[in-house]
Order: C-alpha cells, then structure tokens, then sequence
C-alpha cells in the first residue's frame, strides 16, 4: 500500500460489504503506489535476475508487483500480507485469473514481529509502516532493521518509501495528511543512509517521476469521480464528495514536495571471525 495513502484514507471495516451501487474502488490502479509500467517491468526484471524462489511480500494489498515477479520466476512462490481483506481476496482473484494460485498465499495478518522469511525476495511498497509501530520516522528505521531479518543472505529486498523531495513549508504541512510533521520523513540521501546503517548496500536507487505521481493520484480518484457525477442524489455521495474533495487538497498540498523512493537493497553478510 501506497505510503501517502495509508495517511489519507480513512481506516476502513474491511468485512462489512460495501453497497453493491456505491462507488467502485482503485480499479484503474495497476499498483497502489506512483509506479510506472516500463518501471516496474525494469525492476521486476532485475530482481527475477538474482533468481529467487520465495517472495515475502510485506502490506501487498492485491500482490500486483508479487504476481509479477512470480509470472517470470517459473519456481518461485509467494507469501503476501496484508490487514486489508477486500485487497487480499482481489489479489486471490487476480492469482487464479493468471493461473498463479498455487504458488501464491495471501494471509491476513499484520506484519509487526512476523515470523515469516527469510525469503530471498522481500517486497515492502509503501508499507514500512506496516512492520513497526513506532512514530514516524524512527518506524522507517525500524522498517529497515525488520527487512534485513526477513531477507535471506544473497536476496534482495525492493523497499518503496516515502521522503521529502525538499523542506515543506508551514503551510503545505497543514494542507497534507492530518497532524503531518516536517520530521516525519528522511531526504533521500538520508534514507539511503539508513538503509546502509540497516545491513544493506543499495544496488538501485530511483524515484517516482512527476508523470507517475499524477497517473496515481489521478487514477486513484477516477473511478469514485465518474461515479459520483451520476450519482448525486445516491446515500454515499455526500461522504464520497467530502472524501474525495479533502485527498484531492491533501495531493495538492504535497505534490512536488513529498517523494517515494525505490531502494533495490542487499543485504550485508556478517563477516565471519577467522
């Protein structure tokens, strides 16, 4: 899950059915996080090149990113887990259409002290804080320390998180995500820099682009927009306006300032005494 969104959405009772005439939810999104496809296909290249045969994937809401990379790893399975039931069952959905069922799990539980891995493969998009309960940042420090437990020597771990692109100001904190703080987020190289502090030296760095950014967040509105300018008079329609026009303020409010990095991270093998 997008680290931006788990900030702004509301939380949600995952079980309880949604009207089956409400508004439809995230379909034109391909990932839930500012990821491009000619980027992505790079990087699930490059990761099914260290050739991995399980995937741990850490918050994977549908598991887009896990099918990838498990479609071209012909002997790779993957476990995903995530707190988010109509996610999950998307992803089970989406498993069975590509004939991936068997070699993929997707559990519903948190993933704070998990005793799965290690796994030679360990994805972690947008979902740091998945895995600590600390306040932010210090829960991005702890992310990284939990990652490099969970990946086994000579793995590889694809970390996206979030990082401030520049210093934001006063009044762009207060249009962001409720009680958002300027300390919250490392700058890129500081981030890096933990991560090497983690146990790990970075084989890739990059970030998200402005086009990827606008294809997400425009994506991520679509759908409830179209169908909330048919369906004015519906009993979720003042809700959805209210939820839609506050994240649109909210995107306003950090675009160009908030960025998500993705790390291609490996992890450090002890050295052993002589």
């Amino acid at each position: 899950m997008s680290d931006v969104t788990s900030k702004t959405e509301k939380p949600q009772n995952t079980r309880k059915t949604q009207p089956d005439d409400g508004p439809p939810r995230l379909t034109r999104l391909a990932f839930h996080s500012p990821l491009s496809e000619a980027r992505a296909d790079g990087i699930v290249r490059r990761l099914a090149g260290a050739g991995p045969r399980t995937v741990l994937d850490i918050g994977c809401g549908w598991g887009e990113f896990m099918l990838r990379v498990l479609a071209v790893v012909p002997d790779a399975r993957g476990v995903g887990i995530d707190v988010n039931a109509r996610d999950l069952a998307r992803g089970r959905r989406d498993a069975e259409a590509r004939g991936l069922a068997e070699r993929v799990e997707f559990v519903e539980e948190s993933a704070v002290g998990t005793g799965r891995g290690p796994a030679d493969l360990v994805l972690c998009l947008g979902a740091s804080q998945a895995l600590s309960d600390a306040e932010p940042p210090e829960h991005t420090t702890e992310a990284l320390r939990e990652l490099r437990r969970l990946v086994a020597d000579g793995g590889r771990v694809l970390l996206g998180e979030g990082f401030w692109q520049r210093p934001p100001t006063t009044a762009e904190l207060a249009g962001m995500w409720p009680e958002a703080r300027a300390d919250e987020h490392y700058d890129l190289g500081t981030l890096v820099d933990r991560a090497v502090a983690a146990g790990f030296r970075p084989e890739w760095t990059e970030t998200a682009n402005a086009d990827e950014w606008e294809e997400f967040e425009s994506a991520y509105q679509a759908d409830a927009e179209v169908w909330l300018a048919g369906h004015g008079d519906h009993p979720l329609a003042a809700a959805t306006r209210e939820r839609l026009d506050r994240h649109r303020a909210q995107w306003m409010s950090y675009r160009g300032v908030l960025g998500l990095a993705y790390l291609t991270l490996v992890p450090v093998v002890p050295v052993v005494p002589a």
